[in-house]
């Protein structure tokens, strides 16, 4: 019985993403298990935004250089979750200062880099309207803990989720990782706004 159950495990991990499920199998075998994991992969293809790259996150959030702080959408799930990714480099302008010699990515610009990917997520509930004309304001945030100093080399993965979503309104609870420990977490609120 345990082998069957490792099966499922495994077979549905072809679909090269997380599902949150409740699986209940009769007799599976590695066809129908293959044929499940196939079916969950179309649909969530349907459901969710492809990961994005620099070019379609510059088409919807306003920042630049210097402040542009993220760098790739690897997972959207609907419009419930997301997770980015911001490399830091030396090249970061704010290292000449925060501190020399010992440079660590100020605590308020990793949150902001996890305010930019939960903008990202904000946004999606916009899709198809014209979002180039609108920006995302964040209003509080609460719970913010640093857990540990980010340095030059490190690749922050931020994972956020969407708590509550009311007209333009949300709220949002994130964590950034890297190398799979916590670095950072936060809950916050934003609403979109017209420019």
């Amino acid at each position: 019985m345990r082998h069957k159950a490792a099966d499922i495990v495994g077979d549905l991990a072809l679909t090269g993403a997380r599902i949150q499920a409740h699986v209940v199998a009769t007799r599976p075998s590695h066809g129908g298990n293959i044929a499940l994991a196939r079916a969950l992969a179309r649909a969530g293809r349907r459901t969710g935004m492809p990961a994005m790259d620099i070019s379609k996150i510059m088409d919807y959030l306003p920042h630049r250089y210097p402040f542009l702080l993220v760098d790739r959408i690897v997972e959207v799930e609907g419009q419930k979750r997301i997770v980015g990714i911001k490399n830091v480099t030396i090249n970061e302008p704010f290292f000449q200062g925060h501190f020399p010699g010992h440079p660590i990515m100020p605590g308020v610009l990793i949150i902001e880099a996890m305010a930019q990917v939960g903008g990202m997520l904000l946004m999606s509930h916009f899709e198809g309207q014209d979002t180039a004309n609108k920006v995302v304001y964040f209003m509080s945030l609460d719970n913010v803990k640093f857990r540990r100093p980010v340095v030059p080399g490190d690749q922050i993965r931020f994972e956020l989720e969407m708590v509550q979503f009311r007209g333009k309104t949300c709220r949002m609870k994130g964590a950034g990782f890297v190398d799979g420990q916590v670095v950072a977490e936060a809950e916050m609120m934003a609403m979109v706004v017209d420019r």
